[in-house]
């Protein structure tokens, strides 16, 4: 299985204002897709990414791509199919933009 990695040359920065605003609506049912929850930067490029897609980016730690959505199905109440389909595209854009490495 193909580890998913953090780019170590990409700087990051978790907004603990907006995280706190993104847990607080979670926890009333809305969505809070909109709130960007942490800033990427690399190369001159900057990405802002939501509360899950923060999630994501933390367990990018060598675990592989199963490791990553069983974390979070632990976590919240979503539909494996679903989540499979978020991590997958969220992954490829990181993979894409150099953000994220995979690495047997």
């Amino acid at each position: 299985m193909q580890k998913i990695t953090r780019n170590p040359d990409v700087m990051w920065r978790e907004e603990s204002d907006a995280t706190f605003e993104a847990q607080n609506g979670l926890e009333h049912g809305e969505d809070v897709g909109d709130i960007g929850t942490a800033v990427l930067f690399s190369g001159g490029a900057m990405l802002s990414i939501n509360f899950l897609g923060t999630e994501i980016w933390k367990l990018c730690d060598g675990r592989d791509f199963d490791g990553i959505v069983a974390e979070l199905l632990e976590q919240y109440d979503v539909e494996q199919e679903v989540l499979c389909t978020d991590v997958r595209s969220f992954l490829d854009e990181l993979v894409k933009k150099g953000f994220v490495t995979n690495a047997e």
